[in-house]
């Protein structure tokens, strides 16, 4: 597997770094609340497990599982539900925990699914935003790192299901992808 990245982007020196900054600005901001905390499958559970340890209050969890990539290198452009949640959000706090803010499609999709089920509050955590790929406006409260527009895996990123469990996260050599 590692001979199939062209470089590391972050150590898991740097993720734990990130997770442990993240961890403390939001234990500050939900202070004396008890939020529900949603991680978005499969990518999200190196991160949300390493974020949920630097959390220093009470909260429930909940994953939900959609998919937009279909086993490419980009977004689709469709977004479907795979597995709603089992929790039901009205009146509570949410925050939900990404992987990557890639063109956004994802993230604005799961902001409206969740926002129409009335939450007191819904926040955002992404430990990648890749700028550059935007293509939809998205929200987001908390980033761990600012990317490149590159084909990222590791640390739960994936390629057809592979490199996820990588500790870190680096850039696919473009020849593993280019002629799938």
């Amino acid at each position: 597997m590692n001979n199939d990245i062209e470089r590391v982007l972050y150590s898991q020196d740097d993720i734990k770094a990130a997770c442990e900054r993240l961890g403390a600005e939001i234990t500050r901001d939900y202070a004396g609340k008890r939020p529900l905390v949603i991680g978005v499958l499969k990518g999200v559970v190196f991160f949300m497990t390493d974020l949920m340890r630097e959390l220093d209050f009470l909260t429930d969890m909940d994953f939900i599982d959609v998919s937009s990539y279909h086993g490419g290198t980009e977004s689709s452009g469709e977004v479907t539900l795979v597995q709603d949640l089992s929790t039901d959000i009205e009146g509570r706090d949410v925050l939900l925990v990404e992987d990557i803010l890639d063109s956004g499609r994802t993230l604005v999709y799961l902001q409206e699914l969740l926002s129409a089920r009335k939450p007191k509050s819904l926040k955002i955590v992404t430990l990648l935003d890749k700028p550059e790929g935007h293509q939809m406006a998205a929200h987001v409260d908390y980033v761990g790192f600012k990317v490149p527009n590159e084909f990222l895996v590791g640390y739960g990123l994936d390629y057809n299901e592979y490199y996820r469990n990588l500790p870190y996260v680096g850039v696919l050599k473009p020849e593993v992808y280019a002629n799938k």
